[in-house]
């Protein structure tokens, strides 16, 4: 297993860099200008030379190498030293935001709580509760809680985030009046009152994600689970007269998981991706949010920056699948 480890992580660095180069060239061929948002009263002649500081007088194929350097060596080396004091940066060069003339990673990781509360949440509480849908549909097929089941997790494929975020917005903020419509992210839990008011504004941006994500995992579940039901071994532990509940729980359910974990692994950078919009929706202040600035103003730094980071996610969530598929399923042998 670590020997299979270590080579994906090897196969994984041209991966990366492949996908790095992509985007950095889609975003290089793109529409849009940085100083297109400038006043028209600077001079032409001002605004070459401010290009020239943003680095765009540079040809791409020396701010790609120049990037690539900055993201792998020049911020790894200020983060150990923001760690453990030390000077391995030397004052070196680090990304820079076209727009807020700040460092990319320090305004990253000022936004990153916000969308790691709602996004985690939302994916917690998804998946608690779309296993046991999953597991209860297959086990009792086509009854009431079955058919229940499979209409809303047809309303969870169905239905986009920017129409459910509305919807949730009209009916329990304007209508109701029990929750608030906008996330307010300077608000800070230091008692029980700060602790419910953030609970309640987590409330509908988590009911809007968590929907898709039941939706998918509990429809992999079920299927998972009714084809592992009607194998011989399920037969063979009822003939011996384990308990039903020895034989779907221990059984069943652990050959079951093996594709739900890839599901759910898969699914982790996909939520990042309807966070982006849900952000918008409820106006959380958080990486979904920053990405949209940053493409409305030619922010090519902060735009690549997190794009390249969701694409490391993606590549680590294949390989946490890969290696959970060795651990749930003996038969499956890397090394």
């Amino acid at each position: 297993m670590l020997n299979y480890t270590i080579r994906r992580l090897v196969l994984s660095i041209p991966t990366l860099l492949f996908i790095a180069f992509v985007i950095f060239m889609l975003l290089e061929l793109a529409p849009g200008d940085p100083m297109a948002q400038m006043p028209l009263t600077i001079p032409p002649e001002v605004k070459e030379k401010m290009r020239i500081a943003l680095g765009l007088g540079e040809p791409w194929w020396v701010r790609f190498p120049l990037w690539l350097k900055q993201f792998f060596i020049v911020e790894p080396q200020y983060w150990i030293d923001g760690i453990f004091g030390t000077n391995f940066a030397d004052g070196a060069q680090r990304i820079i935001s076209f727009q807020s003339r700040s460092p990319v990673f320090d305004t990253i990781a000022q936004r990153l709580p916000q969308t790691l509360w709602v996004v985690g949440m939302s994916y917690v509480v998804g998946v608690a509760i779309a296993l046991p849908i999953g597991i209860i549909s297959a086990y009792k097929q086509y009854s009431v809680f079955d058919q229940a089941g499979t209409f809303v997790s047809m309303i969870g494929f169905s239905v986009p985030p920017f129409f459910s975020g509305v919807l949730v917005i009209v009916i329990f903020s304007v209508q109701l009046g029990w929750l608030p419509s906008i996330y307010d992210t300077t608000h800070e839990v230091v008692d029980w009152e700060t602790f419910k008011f953030q609970m309640q504004q987590m409330i509908m941006p988590v009911m809007v994600l968590a929907l898709q994500t039941t939706a998918q995992v509990s429809r992999y579940m079920r299927a998972s689970m009714l084809d592992n039901l009607g194998q011989d071994y399920v037969r063979t532990a009822r003939a011996k007269g384990m308990s039903e509940s020895v034989v779907v729980m221990r059984h069943v359910l652990r050959n079951s998981m093996i594709p739900v974990v890839t599901v759910i692994a898969l699914g982790i950078p996909s939520i990042f991706g309807g966070a982006i919009i849900t952000e918008q929706v409820f106006k959380v202040n958080g990486l979904g949010q920053l990405l949209i600035i940053a493409l409305q103003g030619s922010d090519i730094p902060m735009v690549m920056t997190i794009t390249f980071l969701l694409a490391v996610l993606i590549v680590m969530m294949n390989l946490i699948a890969d290696i959970l598929y060795g651990v749930l399923d003996p038969r499956i042998r890397y090394d």
